[in-house]
């Protein structure tokens, strides 16, 4: 009885029904996002609609620089767009990750090297966007006004935390004896494929240059939709918000940073001088056109390609 059950047909309907229920629980800040766009000036709205497509293109080609093989290019932008409606149903990068591994499992690259690609990936992007945040903190070290947004005296205590969660990631797998075997056969393969690629000179500038463009395309959306509404702050400054923003929230395991996101992006904005309304109300249009409009697409292009078995 099971075999006759139709479980493709059921995985391509589930990444619709997945929306529909964040859709309801986000229903009141879905309201509120489309009646901020009425007042919105659309050529910007439409810059920042432009700059999240682009994010997809710089995605696709930052997973075929973490990669020796050369891999379908329509179907892995294809993939790129469904991943992202993935990502931000699960879990931060627990979807994009999944189906990301699929692809390159279908196109034939074995698992422990799909793995240490995923790995070089997330690596690549994470360096990307820290060091974009540092050279922007470097050239506007008074963009933004932490000061107020931390209780006196509480820097000190949060570097401690922060040191000490670092300090036992890195402890933990050398303590356990089981993981510590695997976790070494992971690095060395990991090690492998990093060298493998930087060999190739066009794999190394996909992957470096793709993982540099992703985050920074994302601050061009947030400054355009801050100037569709008239953000009173610098571009610049909003550029280094939303890094400082995503940063700060990338180890918050909530699927695609729903709600964590928002609020990382509007205390940031604050921090840099927007109004609070002004600001709330160009998080809620920008999440709007990079999170939920292109959700539902996603999402179909997700079923479609586990359709095809392309994932």
């Amino acid at each position: 009885m099971a075999e006759r059950l139709p479980w493709r047909r059921l995985l391509c309907l589930l990444p619709l029904l997945l929306v529909a229920f964040v859709a309801v629980r986000q229903r009141s800040v879905l309201a509120e996002g489309v009646g901020l766009l009425r007042t919105a000036s659309w050529p910007w709205l439409l810059v920042a609609a432009g700059a999240t497509g682009l994010t997809w293109v710089a995605a696709a080609v930052t997973r075929q620089g973490a990669v020796r093989e050369r891999l379908p290019r329509r179907r892995l932008l294809a993939t790129q767009f469904a991943a992202s409606s993935a990502n931000h149903l699960l879990p931060t990068e627990l979807g994009a990750g999944a189906v990301n591994l699929r692809f390159m499992a279908v196109c034939g690259v074995p698992a422990v090297r799909g793995s240490a690609a995923l790995a070089l990936y997330l690596l690549a992007e994470s360096v990307g966007r820290v060091a974009l945040l540092g050279v922007l903190l470097l050239v506007f070290p008074d963009a933004l006004r932490v000061g107020p947004l931390l209780p006196s005296g509480a820097a000190g205590p949060l570097l401690w935390t922060v040191a000490g969660v670092l300090a036992t990631a890195v402890a933990v797998p050398a303590l356990v004896r089981r993981l510590r075997a695997p976790l070494v056969r992971f690095a060395r393969a990991a090690l492998g494929e990093a060298r493998s690629v930087h060999t190739r000179p066009a794999r190394a500038l996909g992957l470096w240059g793709g993982s540099f463009a992703f985050p920074a395309l994302q601050a061009v959306g947030l400054m355009a939709v801050g100037h569709a509404l008239s953000l009173p702050v610098p571009a610049t400054h909003v550029a280094l918000a939303y890094l400082a923003a995503t940063v700060a929230v990338a180890l918050v395991p909530m699927p695609g940073g729903v709600g964590s996101v928002e609020a990382a992006l509007i205390v940031a904005l604050v921090a840099a001088g927007a109004p609070a309304p002004v600001a709330t109300a160009v998080v809620l249009a920008y999440r709007l056109i990079t999170v939920w409009l292109p959700l539902i697409p996603g999402a179909v292009t997700l079923g479609v390609l586990v359709r095809l078995k392309v994932i």
